[in-house]
């Protein structure tokens, strides 16, 4: 079992940026892809960004690539999420997740591959 707790959401003003952080504990954290993913109100679940278990490889939705940077240290058993240059439509609840499955690059994109989630923190992007 792995526990994931989300933090530093918050209100921002478009342009802005924030840092979120996903701690986890349980299992052996370093195993465990980790990834981001957004659902805002009346939408499907989507794909931010994933980091693999060593960090060798990450994945972005098209939507962020350039705005935001996925990053891991695994002496915190920390997965973080700074975002930059933010947009309304960034605004969402975002869920931090931990998949430690065999994964093709394919894979990390579609939630089903994830087994554990956290209970998501507000982001609010103001216009």
């Amino acid at each position: 079992q792995v526990q994931l707790v989300e933090s530093g959401g918050g209100l921002v003003q478009a342009g802005g940026s924030l840092r979120l952080s996903c701690a986890a504990s349980g299992h052996i954290f370093s195993t465990y892809a980790m990834g981001w993913f957004r659902q805002a109100p009346g939408k499907e679940r989507e794909f931010v960004a994933t980091v693999t278990w060593s960090s060798r490889n990450t994945y972005y939705a098209d939507s962020v690539k350039g705005r935001f940077t996925i990053s891991r240290d695994n002496a915190k058993n920390t997965v973080y999420l700074q975002m930059n240059s933010l947009k309304p439509e960034d605004t969402a609840v975002y869920y931090c997740a931990a998949t430690n499955r065999f994964s093709y690059e394919y894979n990390y994109f579609s939630r089903l591959q994830y087994d554990y989630w956290g209970q998501g923190t507000q982001v609010t992007v103001s216009s």
